[in-house]
């Protein structure tokens, strides 16, 4: 099934307590498509939000920590079982108000939570990314800086020491400081760093593209052509011209106006702008094609297969476009699949592919009931 170079990870328990509108849950996954069932609110979303917590840390929407403990509970506690590489991994994630986050693996506790990262590859598609067309640039940069120091250590230094280098040039910016002495060391390690950054990401443009392409089309057929363009204004110079060409501008606004800080992807069809000329069913399948362009990346970077989670994906997409994400999510380049829906019409078409094994389970009002093959409880 994967290439023998890949070893499949999988979630084979996750125990919920107090997450979001779930007071207690412990659910068992097959290692092949697993479908959650409910109408909307019910919380099927938040069982998908717990594994997507698992890997990042954090929730997949922007909201407050305090926000994931249920309403009126002191804490809540999130553990995952998987088998990777081969080996067990056991994941407790804890919460509690006023205090920090705690994760622990095989019940060592993490000194610094970026040290998880990566440790459980996970790719989310959900109707949230819909911000990556219609939402500010710093959407799209998330996309990339994400994608690309998955698999890149020295990108996401430099991206980190730049982010520095800015704030320290923009507190200097502030407290109006004039002397063109003070500036050159920050300079020199935002000249640096730009550098590395816009270098990986011109790379990784051109990596990503033809993956997205490949996706995009699978979807919504050959006719539409789609294309990722690169903003940036290290395009045409380099980062010291542009900060000698804004010193004085910078001044009056009183921060660092230009950089690979506001790079940019412009999202394209057929040469137009998708967030000015794309219908909902074009920007959708975008989106999807996205994220499926993204776990290809990332399987290719990392000897772990994704875990895959799809919510809500069928949503806004006409039989067509739904027919043909069935036949690409069925195909063997996945491993392990999660996917919510409000009724069993796409996953029972899915199931219908899928010679593999599969659980099923009914979310109602927080409670995840597991479902036979006939829907029985």
């Amino acid at each position: 099934m994967a290439k023998s170079s890949h070893h499949t990870m999988r979630l084979n328990t996750l125990s919920i307590l107090n997450y979001k509108n779930i007071a207690e849950a412990r659910l068992e996954f097959s290692p092949g498509v697993n479908c959650l069932i409910g109408n909307n609110g019910m919380g099927k979303t938040n069982v998908l939000d717990a594994i997507y917590y698992l890997s990042f840390c954090k929730s997949c929407s922007n909201q407050p920590d305090t926000s994931a403990i249920r309403h009126g509970e002191p804490y809540m506690m999130l553990q995952g079982q998987y088998t990777r590489r081969g080996a067990d991994e056991d994941i407790t994630i804890s919460l509690q108000r006023g205090k920090r986050k705690v994760a622990r693996r095989g019940g060592k506790e993490y000194q610094r939570l970026s040290q998880h990262i990566g440790l459980l590859p996970l790719v989310m598609i959900s109707p949230m990314d819909w911000d990556l067309i219609r939402g500010a640039g710093e959407e799209r940069r998330r996309l990339m800086n994400q994608i690309i120091s998955q698999g890149d250590a020295e990108y996401l230094d430099a991206l980190i020491r730049y982010g520095k280098a800015v704030e320290q040039r923009n507190s200097m910016i502030r407290h109006e400081m004039r002397d063109p002495l003070l500036y050159e060391t920050v300079e020199a390690v935002m000249c640096q760093c730009a550098g590395v950054v816009h270098a990986a990401r011109a790379r990784w443009i051109e990596e990503f593209t033809p993956r997205f392409l490949r996706y995009y089309q699978a979807v919504a057929g050959e006719q539409e052509q789609v294309q990722l363009q690169y903003v940036s204004v290290l395009h045409d110079m380099d980062m010291a011209q542009v900060l000698a060409q804004n010193r004085e501008r910078d001044m009056l606004l009183g921060y660092t106006s230009h950089g690979v800080h506001r790079d940019d992807i412009e999202l394209l069809l057929d040469g137009h702008s998708m967030r000015r000329t794309g219908s909902q069913g074009q920007c959708k399948t975008y989106t999807i094609a996205l994220r499926l362009a993204q776990f290809s990346f990332l399987r290719d970077v990392n000897p772990t297969t994704p875990i895959l989670l799809l919510d809500d994906i069928f949503d806004k997409l006409d039989a067509t476009r739904v027919e043909r994400i069935v036949e690409v999510v069925a195909s063997d380049q996945f491993g392990q699949i999660f996917i919510t829906d409000t009724n069993r019409t796409h996953i029972d078409q899915i199931l219908s592919r899928l010679d593999g094994d599969h659980r099923m389970y009914d979310v109602n009002s927080g409670v995840c009931t597991p479902l036979t093959k006939g829907g029985e409880q």
